[in-house]
């Protein structure tokens, strides 16, 4: 299941979830296989993309190897 933005990782992750979105996301590999955690692709987020390029360089690879794998 794709957790996208903190509302879903919220609600599905309930206290497993870290304090920030950022954190909650640099931590993915904690909730796989079962939940790949992401933030909402809207385009207010494209300065958190910016502050956060181990995004792009370790999270979005992983995530091109994971929907491969479906």
């Amino acid at each position: 299941i794709m957790l996208i933005g903190m509302y879903a990782q919220n609600y599905y992750l309930k206290d497993k979830s870290k304090k920030t979105l950022t954190e909650t996301v640099a931590n993915y590999k904690e909730y796989l296989p079962d939940y790949f955690v992401l933030p909402h692709p809207s385009p207010r987020n494209r300065f958190w993309l910016t502050k956060n390029p181990w995004f792009d360089k370790e999270v979005v690879p992983e995530l091109q190897n994971f929907i491969l794998r479906l």
